[in-house]
């Protein structure tokens, strides 16, 4: 029988599924449920605290580990878009 670990043991563990750490900020925002239409709801105190509004775009962003998603996260498109230009801007630099 596997023996369940807490969140913590999770994030602080090297091996997790989705590489979290201690030092990384991971922690339970909250606890959804998805409703038989297979959708859930963002906490209001989450969504003021991250700057979601109607009309937000996310990017739903997974982890896969033994051929089964492990981990999922939400991040704004426009935080997206800005990492994608970090990583393109040099190297559209160099091919000038």
């Amino acid at each position: 029988m596997t023996k369940k670990r807490t969140i913590n043991e999770i994030c602080t563990n090297d091996e997790s599924s989705c590489g979290c750490n201690s030092g990384s900020g991971c922690k339970v925002e909250a606890v959804l449920s998805v409703d038989e239409r297979g959708q859930m709801v963002l906490p209001k105190d989450v969504r003021e605290k991250a700057g979601i509004n109607p009309g937000s775009k996310l990017a739903l962003i997974s982890w896969e580990k033994e051929g089964s998603i492990c981990c999922l996260a939400l991040i704004k498109v426009e935080a997206l878009s800005g990492m994608v230009k970090d990583v393109l801007d040099p190297l559209m630099k160099d091919t000038d």
